[in-house]
């Protein structure tokens, strides 16, 4: 390599890191980000919500809890559908966990102390993809269970 290579090389951007490959957290963590993305506004009480989520649900403190959203935020933008998120937990995680993603997703929505169609539409994807009925979402309630 000449030198005139190197020196143009300094000037050259980084390409971006590549996306890790989702597994169940990162899948929960990105459809918390699709659920609250969805109605085109991302709001500061839904990123709260998110990162207060992610600490109690993976035992995180609040930096990791948000280094965890913002590679779920990337994860979500160039991410397949919704379907595909849920069937990574429902493929590896129980039943009643499974369940919980339902109740953090809803968590999320209400956040913001408005419920969107668009929102509603991506749980009841996530609650199919997940195995339930749609009549599952009629007995959650809003808190989390740890």
């Amino acid at each position: 390599m000449d030198i005139i290579d190197r020196i143009t090389q300094l000037f050259q951007k980084p390409g971006p890191s590549p996306l890790p490959e989702p597994d169940a957290q990162l899948a929960l963590a990105a459809l918390l980000v699709r659920v609250a993305k969805s109605d085109q506004t991302y709001r500061v009480e839904e990123i709260s919500r998110i990162d207060t989520l992610l600490a109690e649900v993976f035992s995180l403190n609040p930096v990791e809890a948000a280094k965890m959203r913002a590679t779920s935020e990337k994860l979500e933008a160039a991410a397949p559908e919704t379907s595909r998120f849920a069937e990574l937990i429902h493929d590896n995680v129980p039943e009643s966990e499974r369940l919980k993603t339902l109740q953090a997703m809803r968590a999320v929505m209400q956040a913001d102390g408005v419920e969107r169609p668009e929102e509603q539409s991506v749980i009841q994807s996530a609650c199919v993809a997940l195995g339930f009925e749609l009549t599952v979402l009629e007995g959650l309630t809003n808190e989390v269970p740890e």
